[in-house]
C-alpha cells in the first residue's frame, strides 16, 4: 500500500508549528531544522483535531 501525501494543507501546518512554538526554527531552517519530537506532536496534535471535528460532526 502507498503512501499518502498531501494530505495536510501546508496552511494548516504552518498554523501547527505556531500553536506548538516552533515556527521561528520553520522560518530560518525550514522543515528539514525541525527536531522529530517536534514533527511528532504536530503529526499527535493533527490528529487530536480530527478527531474532535469527526467527534463533533456525529453529535449533530
Amino acid at each position: 500500500m502507498g503512501r499518502r501525501r498531501g494530505v495536510m494543507s501546508e496552511q494548516f501546518k504552518y498554523e501547527l508549528a505556531k500553536d506548538l512554538g516552533f515556527y521561528p526554527t520553520l522560518q530560518r531552517e525550514g522543515w528539514g531544522g525541525i527536531t522529530t519530537r517536534d514533527a511528532g506532536n504536530m503529526v499527535k496534535r493533527a490528529i487530536e483535531i480530527a478527531e474532535q471535528s469527526l467527534a463533533d460532526r456525529e453529535d449533530r
